[in-house]
């Protein structure tokens, strides 16, 4: 980033897209090629803690090309928008604000490119802070993550980011809707609280932070106001 403009960063799973994108993404693809779907529910109840099933998801990607993984992504996205309520209403009316008002947009998740690149061109978004995967020699995915980005991790991307820009974080703005976003929301001027997550709700109260309701819906207009080419 070259430009020191205020920059809004916005977690991305029930925050802007009302999906949990990362779970949306593997049942479209278990359901399309007919595979086992039950895998994922006794992965999201095991008593494993979230980095080790947010390893455990990637791992059933290995073996993947990575070109039919991120094409793939691109066609979940289109699925998943003609739903009849894709967003997070509040979350995507503060995205159209900031892009009006001219400043910089980064997505900030722990979801890989395949969900959210596509979601980063529909919508404008300049920069994308994600979870990296590996890929090996002969372009596919060795069921490995390189960079996780979740908790702490997304407050040490935006720390870099910011560092290159040379934007002061009092400058910007974050938008996220579950505790382990509290790293990222305390490190900048204006904290945006979505949803009620209650330890997010609790620092909302004693900080004074703005809390926007999470209610899901259509973009509540038409699709033109939305980047597309």
């Amino acid at each position: 980033m070259s430009r020191s403009v205020p920059t809004a960063f916005f977690d991305v799973d029930e925050t802007l897209m009302s999906a949990k994108t990362m779970l949306s993404f593997r049942t479209w693809w278990d359901t399309r090629s007919g595979g086992d779907t039950t895998w994922l529910q006794e992965l999201l109840h095991s008593p494993s803690d979230r980095m080790e099933k947010n390893r455990a998801y990637y791992r059933r990607f290995a073996g993947v090309p990575h070109g039919l993984f991120l094409a793939a992504g691109h066609e979940w996205y289109e699925d998943h928008r003609r739903g009849p309520a894709p967003f997070v209403v509040a979350g995507l009316r503060a995205l159209r604000r900031h892009r009006a008002a001219g400043h910089r947009i980064v997505l900030v998740s722990g979801s890989h490119r395949a969900c959210l690149d596509p979601i980063a061109r529909d919508l404008g978004v300049d920069d994308v802070l994600c979870t990296e995967l590996d890929v090996d020699e002969e372009g596919v995915l060795t069921g490995e993550i390189i960079r996780p980005m979740i908790g702490e991790a997304k407050a040490t991307a935006v720390t870099a980011v910011l560092a290159e820009s040379g934007t002061p974080p009092e400058l910007c703005f974050a938008y996220g809707d579950h505790s382990s976003d509290l790293p990222l929301l305390s490190m900048v001027g204006t904290p945006m609280v979505v949803g009620e997550d209650p330890v997010l709700l609790s620092h909302a109260r004693d900080r004074g932070w703005p809390v926007l309701p999470a209610t899901a819906g259509p973009p509540q207009g038409s699709w033109s106001l939305l980047r597309t080419g």
